[in-house]
């Protein structure tokens, strides 16, 4: 008897597991779902105002990576071009661009981009750099509560004709500070103005 007690129990308590699981899939997949239709409705227009805003933002994503502010040129192909580096509200800079493999093979020498003080985190952008050269002080990638850079992670090589998006946090210099030099290794290094 304390067998089948033990298998309803663990019957049960798989069941209530499976229930809760499929629960949770079903309300996230649920809110995907209406977004996913949302995205696909702006063609027809529910009100005037609801237009508008969502086309909005896709003007702001379609029209910022044809800005390039500064490209640097790396091994074996790399190209990585900046696009923005602006102030946020908040007092961080963040900088945004895009990282090319312009070569015939893959490039794997992504573990150097990290740095060496995240070398647990994965492949990451964390070994970026800002140098206020006036202020005379760098900027390191800034971090979580958990050690995770505010930075582009999750990847481990970059495919030829891969265009690889990135972003990196930091520390906002002083806003008498119009300028910062970017640095990430193994690429070269290059002057950039703060918007913002």
């Amino acid at each position: 008897m304390g067998i089948r007690h033990m298998a309803k129990m663990r019957g049960g308590a798989a069941l209530a597991v499976a229930t809760l699981l499929a629960l949770t899939a079903a309300g996230c997949g649920g809110g995907g779902g209406s977004d996913a239709k949302d995205a696909s409705k702006p063609s027809q227009p529910q009100s005037q105002n609801a237009g508008a805003q969502a086309s909005a933002p896709a003007k702001e994503q379609s029209s910022a990576p044809a800005v390039v502010i500064a490209t640097l040129k790396g091994q074996e192909g790399m190209v990585l071009e900046i696009n923005s580096v602006q102030r946020d509200p908040g007092g961080f800079l963040t900088v945004n661009g895009q990282i090319k493999n312009t070569g015939n093979e893959a490039f794997a020498g992504t573990s150097a981009w990290r740095g060496i003080e995240l070398k647990g985190s994965g492949e990451s952008l964390a070994g970026a750099t800002l140098v206020d050269k006036v202020g005379k002080k760098r900027y390191y990638v800034l971090r979580d509560t958990e050690s995770r850079c505010l930075c582009t992670t999750g990847f481990s090589s970059v495919a030829p004709g891969q265009v690889l998006p990135f972003f990196a946090q930091f520390p906002s210099p002083p806003a008498n500070t119009t300028e910062v030099e970017f640095s990430l290794p193994t690429f070269a290094t290059a002057t950039v103005k703060i918007s913002g």
